[in-house]
Parts: structure tokens; C-alpha cells; sequence
């Protein structure tokens, strides 16, 4: 009779798999995976290489960098028109017979009745020309280019 003195190891584990733990197929090969020698593969979602780039060139690799175009800067000055200071006459600011709108310019959209004097930043030229229409008179702060002042009766 034979009597077996060493047992033979039962395999045990990742017998079957075709990943053996390690993700997806793909992802346990050689250094195509990675991307290349050196910098290869080191674009926007190159997570493996980020700490290599970090290390060697700072943060300055990625995103944009040089000249980039100036936008358009938005008109942020306070407007109000023709219409809405007849509507809410009573809530602006009098001094001296005058309502105080500075810091304001003036649109001409809408329709003024009543004879007003106006202190404002700007005017715009059909705004203008209700208010003195009416009777009114417009005193302004800045000197806007766009409305044309008559200088003809001084020139005579």
C-alpha cells in the first residue's frame, strides 16, 4: 500500500477571471496603457501623468494661457425714462425746484405732460426734446457728444 505523504494544493482564487482583480482587461498591460514614453498622452484627462506634470512644470500646463479677447463691457449706468419720471414724480429727491436725478440718465421712451426741471448725468437727445417741449428745462452733468447744442444764435 502507498501512502501519500504531501497533498496537492487545490487552486485557489482567480481561476476562470479574466481580470484577476485588476479592473478591466485593459487596464493590466504594458505601457500602452499609459499613453507613451515621456509626455504622450498627457491631455486633459491624463490623470496618471497630472502628478509627473505637476512635478516638472507647475500648474501653468493646463488650461489657457496668453492673450484672450477683451468682452464687450456692459453699460451699467442707471436709466430712466421719459414716462416713469411723471409716473413717480413724487418719490425722487428736490433740491431747490429741481428734481434730483444725478448719477441718471434720462431715455425718451413714454410721454411727459407736466413742466419739470431736471438735474441729471445724461439726457438723450429725443428725451430732450419732450422735457423742453413741455416747458421744461434739463440741466446735465456730463456733456454728451451725441446731443448737438445750438451754438448758432452765439455765432450771428
Amino acid at each position: 500500500m502507498v501512502i501519500k505523504t504531501k497533498k496537492t494544493k487545490k487552486a485557489v482564487g482567480q481561476r476562470g477571471k479574466t481580470n484577476h482583480g485588476h479592473g478591466a482587461r485593459k487596464k493590466w498591460k504594458k505601457s500602452g496603457h499609459k499613453g507613451g514614453i515621456g509626455m504622450a498622452g498627457t491631455g486633459k484627462k491624463a490623470d496618471h501623468k497630472k502628478t509627473l506634470i505637476n512635478k516638472l512644470y507647475g500648474n501653468k500646463y493646463f488650461g489657457k494661457q496668453g492673450i484672450t479677447s477683451r468682452g464687450t463691457e456692459k453699460d451699467r449706468r442707471l436709466k430712466v425714462n421719459v414716462g416713469d419720471i411723471e409716473k413717480n414724480i413724487g418719490k425722487f429727491k428736490v433740491v431747490e425746484e429741481w428734481l434730483d436725478l444725478s448719477g441718471v440718465k434720462i431715455l425718451g421712451k413714454g410721454e411727459i405732460t407736466k413742466k419739470v426741471k431736471i438735474k441729471a448725468l445724461e439726457v438723450s437727445k429725443s428725451a430732450k426734446e419732450k422735457i423742453e417741449k413741455v416747458g421744461g428745462e434739463i440741466k446735465t452733468e456730463k456733456v454728451n457728444n451725441n446731443v448737438k447744442q445750438d451754438n448758432s444764435e452765439e455765432s450771428e
